[in-house]
């Protein structure tokens, strides 16, 4: 029986360490988001791009809502420039966030993606609130 893991070989470490990096600049996860949410100065906004119905059952502490519709230049207007975006959605099972980093990106704006979403976090053992 052929083995499904070893049956196409990895990459080279080159080819791996490019690829590994260039997903570094375009995510980030729960766990650090975490972390940079308890800093003073987290560096980064944190927005979550589910409608206000969703924001309002659970989310993120610090997140706020801008739903993935309502990006644009005038509903960004007070952040400066360079601000850099974490995007998150539901989770893994939606893809909100990916939309919403690709609207900020069009829009010129620095941004990642929170991977996992609420779900990761929750799953991380972090704790969702309610306004």
């Amino acid at each position: 029986m052929t083995n499904p893991v070893t049956a196409t070989p990895a990459a080279d470490s080159a080819t791996a360490r490019a690829w590994f990096a260039a997903r570094l600049v375009l995510e980030t996860d729960c766990a650090d988001v975490h972390a940079g949410m308890q800093l003073a100065e987290p560096g980064f906004v944190l927005l979550d791009v589910r409608s206000p119905g969703s924001f309002a059952k659970g989310h993120v502490p610090g997140a706020l809502n801008l739903p993935r519709a309502e990006l644009s230049e005038e509903r960004l207007g007070t952040w400066p420039a360079d601000t850099l975006f974490v995007v998150y959605c539901a989770g893994p099972h939606c893809n909100g966030a990916d939309k919403a980093a690709l609207r900020l990106a069009e829009l010129g704006r620095p941004v990642k993606l929170m991977i996992g979403g609420a779900t990761g976090w929750l799953d991380e053992g972090f704790e969702l609130v309610t306004d």
